[in-house]
């Protein structure tokens, strides 16, 4: 029923690897056996340590989970109805199969369904940011950052508020977008991932009156942090979902700076900014021959707002909870996948689109020299510091100047008459004669370099 599962599989595939329900469900297997194995090593209620040889098989069985673990998962969970039991039924028959009956009072010890789904969920959410989505974010910033290099010199004609203004260069405005996401990259990668391990209210009331003696939230902590998330002390029977809920936040965040990105790589392309290359056997329009249409930027800019609008939902719902604990939680997670895979796809898009368009010179010269008005800004500007210096008398120097260019177009020549003019210094109208609008671009190629 989803075009992630369909039409763009091949693009968002990898993702299913920790997301899906067979991801989030080898993660759970994990969880269970990891934590048999720690109590067992720590000779909890009297148990001896498993044998290396034994333990790595048993390791080595969870992380190759496969289709014959998630048949036999489905037929269990037919009977007992509830999935994270039948992940318990399913360890229980490996330590049989495996001779350590022994430890099978060991499997799910003191849990409730949620330690052992906080914890799947970590891991899995963990790695497809970690391991598939940044790498992909990352490389459409490295993309623009070396588009924005090549062309930090491009000069190109600003448009604020949608009419010509101050010139700027294309690298620079590239340097823009990539500082934005460079930031928010940092922002996301900082996320932590919280988790508890606690029992059914998150008190460690079954732990202690098994176990008086031991120092539950200190094996709780060393377990935790053991599979690289951060041990969470306080919580109900759910860990709160907080980190999750940042974590959608900036993800969402980038999502938007990517968006406007799309959208203004459009605009460029209907002004003639940047043109299209043309792919062999490519159709643009099922009737007009001649047209390329800007589809993978299009594509980006619905699959990051259908992103968008996933992750805010997440973010919203996850961290509120009924009391110590509803089920809300349950189904929201399971469309983190969703979520982050229209994410996934968008950056893709990105990619091969950014990949496929070129800056036309031409275009971006013939509007410069057809919008000599904007030097303007400059000229009243520079009358001004004639003035404060005591080298003019002029009065009102951008009064005179909207008076010359609101709404007008001015020629070169036009403006050339102007400068020539003024009552202002010889040094002072040489810099203004000298100005093109293709020259007036400041320290835009510059600023390039805090790209770093």
């Amino acid at each position: 029923m989803s075009p992630l599962d369909g039409r763009y599989r091949t693009s968002v595939e990898p993702l299913g690897e920790h997301l899906s329900e067979a991801g989030l469900n080898r993660a759970r297997v994990r969880v269970e056996v990891e934590w048999l194995l720690f109590l067992a090593a720590r000779g909890m209620f009297g148990v001896t340590p498993v044998e290396a040889q034994q333990a790595e098989a048993l390791r080595a069985w969870a992380e190759h989970f496969g289709q014959p673990e998630i048949d036999e998962l489905a037929r269990l969970e037919a009977t007992t109805r509830h999935d994270v039991k039948a992940v318990e039924y399913l360890v229980r028959a490996r330590l049989t199969a495996q001779g350590l009956d022994h430890l099978a009072e060991l499997t799910h010890f003191a849990c409730t369904s949620e330690d052992i789904n906080n914890l799947s969920y970590g891991i899995t959410l963990r790695a497809a940011v970690q391991q598939v989505w940044l790498p992909r974010f990352d490389a459409v910033v490295e993309k623009l950052r070396t588009l924005a290099l090549e062309q930090r010199d491009q000069p190109m004609l600003a448009h604020t508020h949608g009419q010509p203004a101050t010139p700027t260069t294309f690298g620079k405005e590239l340097a823009v977008v990539v500082h934005r996401l460079q930031r928010q990259r940092m922002r996301i990668a900082a996320v932590e991932f919280p988790a508890k391990f606690s029992g059914a209210t998150g008190t460690f009331s079954a732990h202690l009156v098994a176990e008086p003696s031991a120092e539950w939230t200190s094996i709780s902590r060393e377990f935790v942090t053991s599979l690289g998330l951060d041990w969470n002390p306080l919580t109900t029977q759910i860990e709160s979902h907080d980190g999750q809920a940042e974590l959608f936040g900036r993800i969402a965040h980038a999502n938007r700076i990517l968006h406007n990105l799309a959208t203004d790589v459009w605009t460029y392309i209907s002004m003639g900014y940047l043109t299209q290359i043309p792919q062999a056997g490519a159709t643009g329009s099922s009737t007009m021959p001649h047209k390329i249409n800007p589809i993978r930027f299009e594509n980006a800019e619905a699959n990051l707002e259908l992103s968008c609008a996933l992750l805010d939902s997440l973010a919203a719902t996850l961290t509120t909870s009924r009391l110590q604990r509803d089920l809300t939680d349950s189904t929201t997670q399971r469309n983190i996948g969703v979520a982050l895979g229209h994410s996934l796809l968008a950056l893709d898009n990105l990619l091969k689109g950014l990949g496929e368009i070129a800056v036309n010179p031409d275009a971006l010269a013939a509007d410069l020299d057809a919008n000599w008005e904007v030097l303007g800004e400059a000229i009243q500007t520079v009358i001004r510091a004639e003035v404060a210096a005591g080298r003019s008398r002029i009065a009102d120097p951008y009064a005179l100047l909207k008076e010359l260019t609101r709404g007008k177009r001015a020629t070169a020549s036009d403006l050339a008459d102007f400068i020539r003019g003024l009552d202002i210094g010889d040094a002072a109208k040489e810099r203004l004669l000298a100005l093109t609008p293709a020259t007036y671009t400041g320290l835009a190629s510059e600023l390039v370099d805090y790209l770093g």
